[in-house]
């Protein structure tokens, strides 16, 4: 999908009630638990939820919110920093492959395996050729999820301001309570915004139609956490997954 992400607004329309979207929101986080538990007693089908965003848009946090209700046996959460040496070694994908849930489980990914054609396009670790084969390659492995392994993949991009984003990052030298999560390289990392934008663009523009991006304003967290309970569980009405029927010999 081809998208300006300059034109599309990081903050909530002027028309919505918050208090009535916290409460839908509250509505929504039961109702992903209760499918949590139907999901993983079918053991038919599996979710991966993949999370991409600037620093401080708020991929941990919504984590946490959206599934502090759900059984931990069901769910697991990675995150995808410097690849080891180990990783180095083998293909791009071959440390997330290792990731992917198996069936009847919900698997989350903060930060993903678009790192590779997001951080190394930006900083020309790679070339332009090696970009779009990734594509290639992460389009290929996105379809083989979703056609051998009955894998859902719902993939959100958090749409931060710069000025949202650059408030949240002194919050961490302010407030005691955030400072662990203080790095001085996302400062650094400020400085190259627009090729960032233009790489997340590239990013939507290139993905498979099996796993298309869904864009959330982030800038209000109560919004981005409604948006992204919202579409989970519409993904959940459709997989539709029911608890199994067995046969009970008196």
């Amino acid at each position: 999908m081809k998208v300006n992400l300059s034109e599309i607004p990081t903050t909530p329309p002027s028309d919505v009630d918050r208090d009535d979207l916290e409460e839908m929101t509250k509505k929504y986080h039961r109702e992903i638990a209760e499918y949590q538990r139907r999901l993983y007693a079918e053991g038919k089908h599996s979710l991966l939820v993949v999370f991409q965003g600037m620093d401080a848009s708020g991929k941990s946090g919504i984590v946490r919110e959206t599934f502090s209700r759900v059984n931990p046996l069901g769910v697991r959460v990675f995150t995808f920093k410097r690849p080891t040496e180990l990783e180095f070694a083998h293909d791009f994908l071959w440390r997330v492959h290792d990731r992917v849930p198996d069936q009847g489980r919900i698997h989350v990914f903060d930060r993903s395996h678009y790192e590779d054609v997001l951080i190394q396009r930006v900083h020309h670790w790679i070339d332009e050729k090696r970009v779009f084969q990734r594509f290639k390659h992460i389009n290929n492995f996105e379809e083989l999820l979703i056609e051998e392994n009955n894998t859902t993949i719902l993939k959100f991009y958090l749409h931060i301001s710069p000025e949202e984003q650059l408030e949240r990052l002194d919050d961490r030298k302010k407030i005691h309570s955030k400072r662990w999560k203080y790095n001085a390289n996302d400062y650094e990392e400020r400085k190259h915004w627009d090729a960032y934008m233009a790489a997340y663009e590239s990013v939507f523009e290139n993905c498979s139609k099996a796993a298309e991006w869904n864009i959330i304003p982030t800038d209000k967290n109560w919004y981005k956490e409604y948006l992204v309970a919202k579409k989970i569980c519409e993904t959940f009405e459709r997989l539709n997954p029911q608890y199994p029927d067995i046969i009970i010999e008196e």
